[in-house]
């Protein structure tokens, strides 16, 4: 898993409200001790456009919502050894996969959003990723090889995990996992 450069490490950020990267942020002084070990090659803390090939570890946070977003997780699942889906929203759709709630949720939500709710120059934008009909967590799409779930999952749990997997070893969740 790893290379000369350390092991590849990327992470997604889907539909969610970002609470999960930054508690992966809130790791703190044990980002240095991580960062010793990755090489981040992609990751919205990063300013790198394409998911790259050949990554060992990716984390994902958030539900898949849009085609665009269909289709980068499933070319980070293609390119990915180990992916994590870290988060309420990536590990059951949570918030995002309020939608599926009714039928033809997103159109919905676009017309909550755009025209609802504005009151000047209402209009549903066309230059938008278009909305998938349902939410989905990560699991539905491509396999998933672990889970950490919370809302946000907590720093040390996020840790918790990524160190058992640099160091080669099976993560145990038994008493780790919370929902919520």
């Amino acid at each position: 898993m790893r290379s000369d450069e350390g092991v590849r490490f990327a992470t997604i950020w889907l539909s969610g409200c970002a609470g999960c990267h930054m508690s992966f942020l809130d790791q703190d002084e044990l980002l240095l001790e991580l960062a010793k070990k990755v090489l981040v090659v992609y990751s919205p803390l990063v300013d790198e456009k394409e998911f790259p090939d050949e990554v060992d570890v990716t984390i994902v946070e958030g539900a898949v919502g849009n085609e665009e977003q269909l289709a980068l997780i499933r070319k980070a699942r293609a390119s990915t050894g180990i992916l994590i889906s870290m988060g309420d929203c990536a590990v059951t759709g949570n918030v995002t996969a309020l939608r599926n709630a009714w039928e033809n949720g997103d159109e919905a939500v676009l017309r909550r959003a755009y025209l609802e709710l504005v009151e000047t120059a209402p209009q549903i934008p066309n230059e938008v990723p278009a909305l998938l009909k349902k939410a989905y967590p990560l699991h539905e799409v491509v396999k998933v090889d672990y889970f950490i779930p919370g809302c946000p999952p907590d720093a040390s749990r996020i840790n918790y995990v990524l160190t058992e997997l640099l160091e080669g070893r099976e993560p145990e969740m038994e008493g780790r996992s919370k929902f919520g």
